[in-house]
């Protein structure tokens, strides 16, 4: 079941990657750099401490994204601690670019849509065969 869920997992970032630049694009963020694999972040073992699953960069600011086929509430902390892991590791290398967030999910419910945008990420939900964003009256993205 887990490489079931997993290639599901992929399935769902190949639906956002071909359209997410765009939709941020749209809010006038201009990304001219799309990390479509990610970045990861290693501890001095070698072991993976932090993951994006899609980055976007610009010369203002970074978006690490969380793709999840269903996300539940539980993925609203794990990516606000993931995006902290991150901006450490940023300042270290001396990146102060703002760091934003988002989850996107292929089935979102709206009790967790509702959480994330409470959390300050942007919400990217599947419309079609592209994924949309949904951004609340009154959204404040949380910088990092």
């Amino acid at each position: 079941m887990g490489d079931f869920h997993n290639r599901f997992g992929e399935l769902a970032e190949h639906l956002v990657v071909p359209s997410i630049a765009k939709r941020f694009n749209e809010l006038g963020f201009h990304f001219d750099n799309m990390a479509p694999g990610g970045e990861k972040i290693f501890d001095e073992n070698g072991k993976v401490i932090a993951k994006a699953d899609i980055v976007l960069k610009n010369s203002d600011y970074i978006v690490a994204i969380e793709v999840k086929a269903k996300p539940n509430m539980e993925d609203v902390p794990k990516h606000i601690r993931r995006l902290g892991i991150l901006r450490d590791y940023w300042n270290n290398k001396g990146d102060r670019r703002k760091v934003l967030g988002a989850i996107a999910g292929a089935i979102f419910p709206e009790t967790v849509k509702k959480e994330t945008a409470e959390a300050g990420f942007y919400v990217l939900v599947q419309s079609g065969d592209t994924m949309e964003l949904e951004i609340p009256e009154g959204f404040v993205p949380r910088e990092f």
